[in-house]
């Protein structure tokens, strides 16, 4: 049941999970991302690397997610500010795309990889995207780094690189790790894309 490493936690932020980046312009629909592929469409390689800029319901950059892959899962570091205090949702969602203007609902539901219930307490659960609730310090900032072992970036059936892609979302309120379809974790206050949806 205990998919999650936790690899570091740093200074900036004590927290389970995961998440630099000064004000930029307001990101357009989808966020900016950088990562290693072969060509647009593609399923990235195993080992690949992804660089994603996170954004705020404001659309501004709040900082960088970095995720690799690694031969037991997704190795994910985080590097934010700006967040509100507190615990925090913290999941990988279906679709690849983060329109701020709909409130980061055009990410859809959460990355599921096969059939499983929401929740890391749930029977059945937990779904690939699901992770442990990060939680902001006072000043705002995210840093953490965490193992994902639900989910791959290499092709597969739970590639965060399919058809639709795949988006990280940070969420107003902590998962409660049980009410379907989500934990009741509240509104989705930050996203990145991982991976483009394939045109």
């Amino acid at each position: 049941m205990n998919r999650f490493v936790v690899m570091i936690s740093s200074a900036a932020a004590v927290m389970a999970v995961p998440a630099l980046a000064d004000q930029a312009k307001p990101m357009k629909h989808g966020s900016a991302m950088k990562h290693e592929m072969a060509k647009p469409g593609a399923p990235m390689a195993q080992g690949a690397m992804v660089h994603a800029d996170v954004i705020g319901a404001d659309g501004k950059s709040m900082g960088m997610v970095m995720l690799q892959d690694t031969p037991t899962g997704v190795l994910v570091k985080t590097d934010l500010k700006g967040l509100p205090a507190g615990e925090h949702g913290f999941h990988f969602h279906e679709k690849g795309m983060c329109d701020a203007a709909q409130k980061f609902t055009t990410a859809g539901a959460h990355f599921a990889a096969g059939k499983m219930q929401h929740g890391l307490m749930v029977a059945g659960g937990p779904h690939g995207g699901d992770m442990p609730n990060a939680f902001v310090g006072a000043d705002g900032m995210l840093k953490a780094e965490l193992l994902n072992t639900g989910v791959t970036l290499a092709a597969g059936p739970k590639s965060l690189a399919d058809a639709d892609g795949s988006a990280l979302v940070i969420h107003a309120k902590p998962d409660d790790y049980k009410t379907q379809p989500s934990g009741d974790a509240g509104d989705r206050i930050a996203c990145a894309v991982v991976a483009a949806p394939k045109k």
